[in-house]
């Protein structure tokens, strides 16, 4: 029963992936892509369906017919083989051979029509009296017509999986080194991954039908190589698994990576920045501090936090010292870092120390300090995206602020920039 959960698993996962993609189906089904795409997830999950020993046992005491799965497995799999290579025909056309691309694609339906006609027909004409849910290929390996409909469609498999992974290892390439369509990074990772997981499917596929070839031919020798085919009938669902995966990456990754995984490590990131901003100064939480509900996914608890440090920053600028911030800016260029850490390392410096002037309640730093430091905070987020996430980055690393030697006629670029706004604005 344990391989029959896993085939239903697979199945569950590439029905997932159909019910998703329906919506597309309907809007486009006189569009030949739109319904092959739709093929490639139907036919493995058919497949996949009549493999469950489960399945196999109520199909055969339902019809009569022993070992019937086994012939239904095969077609589908012949059904998947086709889609596959016809896929790879509409992703390789262009506008100017239309024509020839259709002329592919029907060869390729004729010629994997005639395989299945040819399994059902040999199906037919052999005799399978004894039910095998897991070793049909094996255990009538020697038996006329029956053997060769086991070679046909194997045959068939390998066939289509070489041609496929071939087509969808090079687009991947050719989207790696690509740098067209800047403005969609997401998309293109995602279907990069998605090209990448349908090579290791077909990949699978490859390594399946040769193993099961090995093994017939094996019976043939009169040798017994049957370890080696169900080493592979174990894969099968794991196979099936990656095919929906294959599909949903390309739809969810983008959406995902946006609103889940980077909203997630930027929270990871913010956590040394957060301890600072959240920590009480009166012996209370700070009341402007924004309560996100425990429901709340990763981009709205990002954007709470965000929202929360800023308007602590701005409640916090008395305390700015941008004398500190320069010193700590120009040692930190003077210890090799970039310019983006050193910038950020100068900021978290001031932050750190205004945070604990407010906690113990020391007087501001005055005007022309604060002016200058808040200047200078605005000119550093203007040129640098994310600014927040590296001070908070580089506050674990930052020197105490006694350590630092201010030197106020010490050149800085955004203390410069800070002077010359202010000059500006004051004219």
């Amino acid at each position: 029963m344990e391989d029959g959960v896993n085939y239903y698993i697979s199945v569950a996962v590439l029905a997932i992936a159909l019910l998703v993609k329906l919506p597309a189906l309907l809007r486009g089904w006189r569009s030949p892509l739109v319904r092959v795409v739709h093929a490639l997830l139907l036919m493995p999950c058919g497949a996949l369906l009549f493999s469950a020993p489960p399945t196999i046992t109520f199909v055969n005491r339902t019809t009569g017919i022993s070992n019937l799965s086994a012939v239904l497995v095969h077609c589908f799999l012949c059904g998947f083989s086709c889609a596959c290579l016809v896929l790879m025909e509409y992703w390789r056309g262009d506008a100017d051979a239309q024509a020839r691309t259709r002329r592919r694609v029907r060869a390729w339906l004729l010629g994997y029509g005639l395989v299945v006609a040819c399994v059902v027909g040999l199906f037919a004409l052999g005799t399978t009296p004894v039910e095998r849910p897991r070793d049909f290929d094996t255990y009538y390996a020697n038996t006329p017509f029956i053997r060769e409909m086991v070679v046909l469609y194997l045959l068939a498999l390998v066939v289509a999986g070489i041609i496929t992974m071939k087509a969808c290892w090079r687009w991947a390439v050719d989207i790696s080194s690509s740098d067209g369509n800047q403005d969609a990074p997401g998309k293109r990772t995602s279907l990069r991954a998605g090209l990448l997981v349908l090579v290791v499917v077909s990949l699978g596929g490859i390594v399946f039908g040769v193993s099961k070839l090995f093994a017939v031919l094996a019976r043939w020798t009169g040798n017994d190589w049957d370890r080696l085919n169900e080493g592979v009938a174990l894969a099968v669902s794991l196979i099936g698994v990656m095919i929906g995966l294959g599909f949903l990456v390309p739809m969810f990754g983008p959406r995902f990576a946006e609103r889940i995984w980077r909203p997630l490590l930027a929270l990871i990131a913010l956590r040394p920045l957060w301890r600072i901003v959240s920590q009480p100064t009166t012996g209370t939480a700070d009341p402007l501090l924004l309560d996100t509900r425990w429901y709340a996914g990763p981009e709205q608890r990002l954007l709470s936090q965000l929202t929360s440090i800023h308007d602590w920053m701005l409640r916090s600028h008395a305390h700015y010292s941008d004398d500190l911030r320069a010193a700590a800016h120009l040692r930190a260029k003077e210890d090799g870092e970039p310019e983006r850490e050193a910038v950020a390392i100068g900021l978290a410096v001031m932050l750190r120390t205004a945070a604990a002037d407010r906690v113990r309640k020391a007087p501001p730093t005055g005007d022309e300090q604060s002016t200058r430091a808040v200047l200078a905070l605005r000119s550093a987020e203007a040129e640098y995206p994310d600014l927040i996430v590296h001070i908070s980055r580089a506050l674990p690393r930052v020197p105490d602020a006694h350590d630092i030697d201010i030197d106020v006629d010490a050149p800085d670029t955004f203390r410069s920039g800070a002077s010359s706004s202010r000059e500006a604005t004051s004219a």
